[in-house]
């Protein structure tokens, strides 16, 4: 049998599923560290509940998968996460599934491990919003995720250091609502959870910002100004309304 004619026999196994995001849907991709916290907290011992380094590795991370070939307008990453959002036109690999989910997982398994020094891998899930307001709703939903792990990763390690066992600090936050978990927060350790970083509380967000820049016009020797454009990281992110405000300008922006 010829090569070509196994090579046409043998593709259809590998492409039967494939699967595309259609075309004037918006793609979503959530990327999540695999096996994190054996790797984060008994093999390298990264500081509980946040560590600053865990978080620039993550940072550096979502700014490689923004710049590593696909029309990325926004990213956003807390704890052991990162969401990306496509512009709504991006046509990488024809809009398939399997490639997009690979695609990422790789690159984003690739980069983290150089930051970390050690194998690290995250997986990746695709999904597809069908219009700018679900993609908004989407966002926001990362986003109070991230201040709800965060309330009760405090609280955790706060019983944690109390002298309180796996188990029974598990038990201990069983049932508590957010009024309770800021209550025991302050009165066990005397910190108030809404004075504590942004970024521990409500993630980081990558976008692309246009910006000035001084040069110089290498046919006049004259100092010139030139438009360029620059990933901007904010550690600082609004919060609830104001954050769902701040994600759909920027896409609406992004988008024009």
């Amino acid at each position: 049998m010829k090569f070509d004619e196994l090579d046409l026999r043998m593709r259809v196994y590998e492409t039967a599923h494939d699967h595309c995001v259609l075309p004037g849907l918006f793609i979503a991709a959530r990327i999540d560290g695999r096996n994190f916290t054996r790797l984060t907290k008994d093999v390298h011992k990264f500081e509980a509940p946040f560590d600053e380094r865990f978080r620039d590795y993550m940072v550096d991370t979502t700014a490689h998968l923004m710049n590593c070939g696909f029309r990325i307008v926004y990213g956003y990453t807390q704890s052991d996460e990162i969401s990306l959002v496509f512009h709504r036109d991006d046509t990488s690999f024809g809009r398939k599934l399997r490639k997009l989910n690979s695609v990422l997982a790789a690159e984003a398994s690739a980069k983290f491990s150089l930051c970390l020094g050690d194998p690290a891998a995250f997986d990746c899930r695709i999904s597809q919003l069908p219009d700018l307001e679900a993609l908004v709703d989407y966002l926001r939903w990362r986003n109070e995720d991230a201040h709800r792990n965060a309330l009760n990763a405090h609280c955790y390690w706060c019983l944690r250091g109390r002298g309180y066992g796996v188990g029974e600090a598990t038990d201990r936050l069983s049932g508590l609502s957010v009024a309770e978990k800021n209550e025991l927060l302050f009165h066990e350790v005397g910190v108030n959870f809404n004075d504590l970083p942004l970024w521990q509380r409500r993630g980081v967000g990558l976008y692309w910002a246009t910006v000035e820049r001084a040069g110089t016009n290498p046919l006049t020797g004259e100092t010139a100004t030139a438009l360029r454009r620059q990933l901007t990281r904010e550690l600082n992110l609004p919060m609830r309304d104001e954050y769902s405000a701040f994600v759909r300008e920027l896409l609406k922006v992004a988008h024009a």
